[in-house]
């Protein structure tokens, strides 16, 4: 951090970058080397090894010996939720951030997400972040800083860059607000089960437009097929539905229920193509479809074409999706 910096924000607080490390040793080391070489030094650097059985925690250990802000830790597998929490618990900064072990960061993430709460007097910050394979980060957003109030947070995930909202890591959260919240243990899609919780105790936030962070698309990541575990999605966005439900986000609930019908009905067709024995977890989708055309009610209605199209699901899926990839074809012709 410039020296100037460092008088307009103070002390420099500690912050705590949680990275969870699992069988990524082709890309592990460009991840350390980006978070080392942060223009925000005040760091400590916890590197869950989360049973990595390749070349993973001998790489941990090196850049442990080699800088004094690294802290291992090998536990028994328990997942990427269960790597997190791991750090969490253990962290001992102001702040947290949390970083996927095959993705990397531009210097100055940190530095402008610290910032950025520091000046608005935020809870939290959030940054832009982009695809990337391996390349820099593209250079994206004006650079201006907007606040945020927790519950326009929650609203934000809704929203067409609803995803720069929903994940983890693009972040940086006052340790406090992880009091009482943990991701859940054995599912996947954890920060779908958890952002909404930290927005719900959140006062302000920051929004950076800077493209701060890069998502790496493996080869892998774009050749995986249909998970089964993508139910976790259902799962995840039932409780969330509940939970804003019984805190009184009234004025989220149409859209919130819509967007949850939708991405249902997409794993319902990748069930349908690609384990077309489960007709349980095809009729929990069916169920969840028909559950919200009643659960709306109290809150408004969906847009009529969406409710004909949501009861033309539950009646002919098949038509339905006919109709729908028609409509979604003529939209790309426009």
């Amino acid at each position: 951090m410039s020296e100037q910096n460092q008088g307009a924000y103070g002390k420099k607080e500690l912050i705590s970058v949680i990275i969870p490390v699992f069988r990524v040793e082709a890309y592990l080391c460009r991840c350390l080397d980006s978070v080392l070489a942060q223009t925000y030094e005040n760091t400590e650097i916890i590197l869950v090894d989360d049973g990595s059985d390749d070349g993973c925690p001998a790489i941990c250990d090196a850049y442990a010996r080699q800088d004094s802000r690294v802290r291992v830790i090998h536990q028994k597998n328990k997942g990427l939720s269960g790597a997190r929490n791991t750090g969490i618990d253990r962290a001992e900064g102001r702040y947290l951030a949390f970083v996927d072990s095959d993705d990397y960061l531009v210097p100055e993430f940190l530095e402008q997400l610290y910032g950025a709460c520091v000046e608005t007097d935020s809870d939290m910050s959030v940054c832009r972040w982009e695809y990337v394979k391996g390349g820099p980060v593209p250079e994206k957003g004006n650079g201006e800083i907007k606040t945020f109030t927790g519950r326009q947070m929650m609203a934000n995930l809704y929203i067409p860059d609803g995803a720069y909202f929903v994940v983890a890591w693009n972040k940086l959260y006052k340790r406090e607000l992880f009091e009482s919240i943990r991701y859940p243990l054995g599912r996947i899609h954890e920060d779908e089960a958890t952002t909404y919780r930290i927005y719900h105790r959140v006062r302000q936030a920051a929004y950076v437009d800077s493209s701060l962070y890069g998502y790496f698309v493996t080869p892998s990541s774009i050749t995986r097929g249909f998970n089964p575990r993508r139910l976790d999605w259902v799962t995840a966005g039932e409780e969330r539905i509940d939970f804003l439900e019984q805190n009184g986000y009234r004025e989220l609930m149409v859209q919130a229920l819509q967007a949850f019908a939708d991405g249902s009905i997409d794993i319902y067709f990748g069930f349908k193509d690609e384990m077309p024995e489960s007709e349980k977890e095809q009729k929990r989708i069916r169920d969840v479809i028909r559950k919200g055309l009643k659960r709306v009610k109290p809150y408004g209605r969906f847009p009529l074409r969406t409710e004909i199209g949501y009861r033309l699901f539950l009646a002919c899926p098949g038509v339905y999706r006919r109709l729908l990839e028609r409509v979604k074809s003529e939209n790309g012709k426009q």
